[in-house]
């Protein structure tokens, strides 16, 4: 910049400066690269991806939210597309694939409206008002239905393109039972809190002997081998605060001069904890599981009064114990009462794998829940619980809204069809921007068919022609390879996953393309690499 022939300096010296088409040019161009790098992970004969971390950590899966958490990307505006994925995940569970897919393809259409001298304000206006239609276009298709019938086959379709695809029925029958377990009905409407089912995992056997449990599995061990290992209808207490003679906040020095003296301060101490197992003894409790720590002392006299502890029980999981035991927490001993112990029908310390793990089962209504996850290796455990989290979900999904959609890419077919009709209506340069908009919707049904190895061409084509015959559930059957009725297919997914991905990728899509100007601070790379492993190239299959 300069003033009337003298040059002002506004930025840093090694600040870089990008701007107008330049600037766009770059943003879209990594935010596709992204895009094309998970596409091949979407539907049913989706790839998988082995990511290797800085320390050699190796994870397999094709879960849109995990592949883009696990690269190091470094373009800012790849990073908002990473962004897009941990919104839809952290919002509805599922559909994170999709979501960035979709975003990556409206920038590339955007990009060819530029091309043509459109201006991005023109664009971003027309991808606007056609977000909005697609919203109303899903709700006009959705199927109202919660049904246990319905839970599972949404629970199958999310599982379906997993590594653990062949064992969903198992896993989604667990995943609804644990979610129809957990729901509560507040102010008339139903609501799933997925914090109260506690998913432990153990490798060991494989995922048919994965267990459900109605109440809490602990990785913890029965704190001292004097105690009983198993009770029938324990009385359960939950203590928050440490099972010890409480020691003084401040620096204290005691003065002791003779043997006596030490011989009564230790009897004192022992005397303390004898009383507060006395305590529990009174209340008629028979399990103490607490947060903290549980003295030597007070462990042998509870193995004398045939009291079972376990200690050191993580914060969340004491809070999930009091909903599945109707227990109450309980932070200082002399508040403990008969009323505040909880139930249930059994405990037991088990040994699975290697480890012991404490089993606190049947119990009465449990509003919180465990599964204990199997498989014959670490790398299969984790893509078990991932496939078991997307399953989780989209039921409570399904129960706290209640509407459906199919899937296999027969929404996008039917909003993108609509989408040309609705653009006829308006007038100038904004009917382009939603002609781009429903051109960019097919890439849902196209990808779907390049990954199940169909020529994507006739595909689409046969869709159009289907949906335009109003079969609105014509969707790509990828297991089968063919146009199928998904409906039929018992192929459904949540509305709400469908409406979170539209408006996730047009928001990332209309922020990307308002920019202008990108100014990089010294060190930085405006202009870096478009995401991808580090220090390689973008991962492909």
């Amino acid at each position: 910049m300069s003033l009337g022939g003298t040059p002002v300096l506004l930025l840093k010296e090694g600040t870089k400066r990008e701007r107008g088409r330049d600037a766009q040019r770059n943003n879209i161009m990594a935010a596709v690269a992204i895009a094309e790098a998970i596409r091949t992970a979407l539907g049913p004969k989706g790839q998988d991806k082995m990511l290797v971390d800085s320390f050699g950590d190796v994870t397999i899966t094709n879960d849109g939210a995990t592949i883009l958490k696990e690269i190091d990307v470094e373009h800012p505006a790849a990073k908002m597309i990473v962004e897009v994925a941990k919104t839809q995940d952290d919002e509805v569970g599922d559909g994170t694939t999709s979501a960035v897919v979709l975003a990556g393809e409206l920038l590339k259409q955007a990009e060819m409206l530029i091309d043509q001298k459109i201006h991005p304000t023109v664009i971003v206006e027309g991808y606007r008002k056609a977000t909005e239609k697609s919203l109303d276009l899903l709700d006009s298709i959705a199927v109202e239905d919660s049904s246990v019938t319905m839970l599972k086959k949404v629970a199958m379709t999310s599982m379906q393109s997993k590594v653990v695809s062949e064992f969903r029925k198992v896993l989604a029958d667990l995943a609804v039972k644990a979610i129809q377990l957990i729901t509560d009905t507040i102010d008339g409407e139903k609501q799933a809190d997925l914090d109260n089912v506690k998913v432990e995992k153990k490798q060991g056997g494989t995922i048919q002997d994965t267990m459900f449990i109605e109440g809490i599995v602990l990785d913890k061990e029965i704190v001292h081998p004097g105690m009983a290992k198993s009770l029938e209808n324990p009385k359960i207490a939950l203590i928050q605060s440490a099972f010890e003679v409480e020691k003084t906040e401040f620096t204290a020095k005691i003065d002791i001069r003779e043997v006596t003296q030490m011989q009564a301060f230790l009897d004192e101490e022992e005397r303390m904890l004898r009383e507060m197992v006395e305590k529990i003894k009174k209340v008629g409790a028979n399990v103490v599981l607490c947060q903290k720590g549980i003295d030597d002392v007070a462990q042998h006299f509870m193995a004398q009064e045939g009291i079972i502890a376990v200690r050191r029980i993580k914060e969340s999981d004491m809070e999930k114990l009091a909903r599945a035991t109707g227990g109450k927490l309980i932070s200082n001993l002399d508040d403990l009462s008969k009323k505040d112990l909880g139930t249930a029908q059994s405990i037991e310390e088990r040994k699975i794998a290697d480890d012991k793990m404490v089993f606190i089962e049947g119990c009465k209504n449990p509003k919180a829940v465990s599964i204990l996850l199997r498989g014959s290796t670490d790398l299969i455990v984790d893509e078990a619980e991932r496939a078991l989290h997307d399953a989780l979900c989209v039921i409570r999904n399904v129960v706290e809204d209640g509407r459906v959609v199919s899937g296999g890419g027969a929404p996008e077919i039917h909003v993108a069809q609509h989408l040309q009709d609705y653009a006829e209506t308006l007038p100038g340069r904004e009917q382009l921007a939603v002609l781009a908009f429903s051109e960019a919707m097919e890439i849902i049904p196209k990808t779907l068919a390049e990954n199940a190895g169909l020529d994507s061409i006739d595909i689409i084509a046969e869709l159009k022609t289907r949906h335009e015959k109003k079969e609105i559930s014509a969707g790509i059957d990828g297991i089968k390879g063919k146009v199928g009725d998904l409906a039929k297919g018992n192929v459904w997914e949540p509305l709400v996953v469908k409406r979170q991905a539209i408006k996730s990728a047009s928001e990332v899509a209309q922020m990307l393309l308002r920019i202008d100007d990108v100014i990089a601070s010294k060190g930085m790379d405006a202009g870096g690499p478009p995401g991808g492993m580090p220090g390689g190239e973008d991962f492909e299959d």
